[in-house]
């Protein structure tokens, strides 16, 4: 089924089900703990032996010599594999840096061997007697002395240029230019990167940790040099991604080596230090802004650059996207820089590009809103702009952006807030609100499903799409049920095997959309197949409360198929309206924090988020969503950093002790609003992604609330004591 014209009527627009907060289908398993995850599953041929990776010692260099003998004569160690003795491995598409790395060292904590035995502790043991001598080479670990030499990039990351912007902002009256940067984070999700793996003949099976099941069937494939249909991965639950588990890694790849080695069931976790150094990052940023306006606040120039790096092959963190779309202003220019150094890999952390982008965008639209005199959010409001700035010809899709600004401000009480900062106190505590605009594009990808309806009238749903925590097992329970008129309870949803039709997958706020419209196709199709199994029209036929009725005629689901399984299988695929419309989610974030005048101590008290993204397919998982993306929000701002050792080119806080993410006590009232959108332009479903545009924002609504509070203007994330306390205003 291809979605190529604006979804008229269907089925999904009864709202049954659909819309409504239904509990999580998987809740009561995930609850009590029988949710099985990745290093949890006992369906493996045979008892499976532990792997310990052993991680480079080094940021940059080569494997002089590795001496394994030791390690190979301890007890219960069944096989050390590493580049030496290892077939020869391809590279997937999506790795820049190599999952088994040797001689050739190319960041910190590379894997360069894995040790297998037959007890964790064992294997743990054999790999610390392991010696390996290394060639240190000369690495680049310093994003502010890798900007100089930094490059422009091509394709879809080129500069971009609308009209003269740099003639525009030298003649506005009203100018802001000011740099921003923004740290190295880590995705620190609660589950580690884990893999089961095991051979059968030439064919690889998986348990594991992974966001989407397609895209790392082929590049285990790609990797181990095998036909996919050799490949068989399954992911079942995923304890958190975040972006960090979207591609392969070395979990996977070093326990299917250590498998084949001793032809048994390897499992491997990564401890906590190789979920910082060894896998992926969001990547530190330095971002100048310059806006230009009228002395009435209209913007005529706004420009946006960015600098970030990544190792050799790499791409940049793409912080400047949103700025080409979200503000009004017939003068832009956006451009980014990427350098080379040789860091752990950078890539995709929740809202990539966004994120970061917003962090500093939005501090900038105040700090220009300041110097004009206007409020903040008036200022938003007048620069609305309901076509696509660069190309004024095509509209958006839907675009409530002044709304949510607007009853955020209604409903937070914006209008107490004092536009002149540090007036407000509470004995000791210097009071301020925040305001931030929240924009993510939406994404459509091809997403497929197979149901099945049996003889007792339970309809299954087969797919590869994951459940990372977002609640995809409910909401696709609910598409199946609203479109084959059956309560949530007769649907059973098995995802995340790679035997199933390949799904979207989670990642990029594109997974509930997508995957969602696939089991709408997929139940377009099984709807055809059981009226015409009834000898109805399909195409008047009526799916209600567990019937077909068509005309004078009713009969039962299970009616259909007592004579043998209904089964049917579809995927969606898009055409050009997302060229014809430009899609995007919207949102306002508002946030009062309070600051300790004494000590600095800063304390978030309450959060608001407004959120406009077309129909919400469940609002109870959906404020999961976003709640939690404020959360991280918060720690994006305050205290979120990796620390990078610049000699030695590693993140020193690799742990959760020391790398800090909010817990409890950080995280005040929370409020989530959602605008009741429908919107026919992006699927079926007319829903759109929100677990990301729950996050984009959240930063500088913070920063802004530290700033109205205290009067001091943090530009360098996150806003830590040593970057404001002195400034404080004086106690007496």
């Amino acid at each position: 089924m291809k979605f190529e014209t604006p979804a008229g009527a269907n089925p999904i627009d009864a709202m049954k089900v659909i819309g409504q907060a239904v509990d999580r289908v998987d809740g009561k398993l995930k609850t009590t703990g029988q949710a099985p995850y990745a290093y949890e599953h006992k369906d493996v041929p045979g008892k499976p032996a532990y792997g310990y990776v052993i991680g480079a010692g080094i940021a940059k260099g080569r494997v002089a010599s590795m001496n394994t003998a030791e390690a190979k004569r301890m007890p219960g160690v069944l096989a050390v594999v590493s580049a030496e003795n290892a077939q020869p491995l391809g590279k997937g598409q999506m790795n820049t840096a190599k999952l088994l790395g040797g001689p050739e060292v190319d960041h910190y904590h590379q894997a360069l061997a894995v040790v297998v035995a037959e007890s964790f502790e064992q294997a743990r043991s054999a790999a610390n007697a392991v010696r390996i001598e290394y060639e240190r080479g000369s690495g680049r670990f310093d994003l502010a002395k890798a900007k100089p030499g930094a490059q422009p990039l091509t394709g879809n990351d080129a500069d971009t240029h609308t009209g003269d912007f740099e003639g525009a902002f030298a003649a506005a009256p009203v100018q802001l230019d000011q740099t921003y940067t923004t740290p190295d984070q880590n995705h620190a999700m609660m589950e580690p990167f884990a893999t089961i793996a095991w051979w059968e003949g030439d064919a690889l099976s998986v348990w594991t940790s992974n966001q989407m099941i397609a895209w790392n069937k082929k590049e285990l494939a790609a990797t181990f040099k095998m036909p996919p249909e050799k490949v068989h991965v399954r992911s079942p639950y995923v304890g958190g991604g975040f972006g960090g588990k979207l591609f392969l890694r070395a979990d996977a790849v070093m326990a299917a080596l250590g498998a084949k080695a001793c032809g048994r069931p390897v499992k491997i976790a990564l401890p906590r230090p190789f979920m910082v150094n060894n896998a992926t990052h969001r990547p530190a940023t330095i971002q100048r802004v310059r806006i230009g306006t009228t002395k009435e606040g209209r913007i005529t120039a706004i420009g946006h650059e960015s600098w970030s790096g990544d190792l050799p092959g790499g791409g940049p963190e793409v912080a400047t996207q949103q700025t080409r779309l979200l503000y009004a202003g017939a003068n832009r220019l956006t451009a980014m820089r990427l350098a080379e150094l040789d860091l752990p890999e950078a890539n995709a952390m929740r809202a990539p590009g966004e994120a970061p982008g917003m962090m500093v965008l939005e501090i900038a639209i105040d700090e220009t809103a300041e110097k004009l005199g206007m409020d903040p959010v008036e200022f938003r409001v007048l620069n609305d702009t309901q076509v696509d700035p660069e190309h004024p010809e095509r509209p958006f899709s839907q675009r409530n952006f002044v709304r949510c600004l607007q009853e955020g401000a209604a409903r937070f009480g914006w209008s107490r807030r004092k536009a002149k900062p540090g007036q407000v106190r509470e004995g000791r505590w210097l009071i301020g609100m925040g305001v931030a605009s929240a924009f993510r594009n939406n994404i459509n990808m091809t997403s497929a499903a197979r149901v099945r309806l049996a003889g007792d009238g339970v309809v299954t749903v087969e797919t590869d799409m994951t459940d990372i925590g977002t609640g995809s097992y409910t909401i696709i329970a609910q598409t199946a049920a609203e479109m084959m008129g059956l309560p949530v309870e007769k649907v059973r949803v098995k995802l995340g095997d790679s035997s199933f039709p390949a799904s979207a997958g989670s990642g990029g706020q594109w997974g509930a959309n997508s995957s969602t419209s696939g089991v709408y196709a997929a139940c377009v199709k099984l709807r055809e197949a059981v009226a015409q199994r009834l000898g109805m029209d399909p195409a008047t036929a009526e799916f209600i409360d567990g019937e077909v009725r068509a005309g004078n005629r009713s009969a039962s689901l299970a009616e259909a198929a007592k004579s043998g399984e209904i089964v049917a299988e579809e995927a969606m695929q898009w055409g050009d309206l997302a060229k014809k419309f430009q899609q995007s989610t919207f949102g306002a974030h508002f946030v009062e924090a309070a600051v300790d005048s004494y000590t600095g101590e800063t304390r978030v008290r309450r959060m608001l988020a407004v959120c406009a993204a077309g129909r919400i397919l469940n609002p109870k998982t959906a404020r999961s969503q976003v709640i939690g993306a404020m959360t991280m929000g918060v720690g994006g701002a305050l205290m979120e950093e990796l620390a990078v050792d610049r000699r030695f080119g590693f993140f020193v806080n690799h742990d959760l002790a020391g790398y800090e993410v909010p817990v409890h006590a950080d995280i005040p009232h929370q409020e989530v609003i959602f605008l009741d959108e429908a919107d026919d332009k992006v699927s079926p479903m007319k829903a759109k992604g929100v677990g990301e545009l729950g996050l984009c924002g959240v930063g500088a609504a913070v920063a802004n609330a530290v700033y109205n509070a205290t009067g001091v203007r943090v530009r360098d994330y996150p806003i830590t004591l040593d970057k404001y306390l002195a400034k404080l205003p004086a106690i007496a």
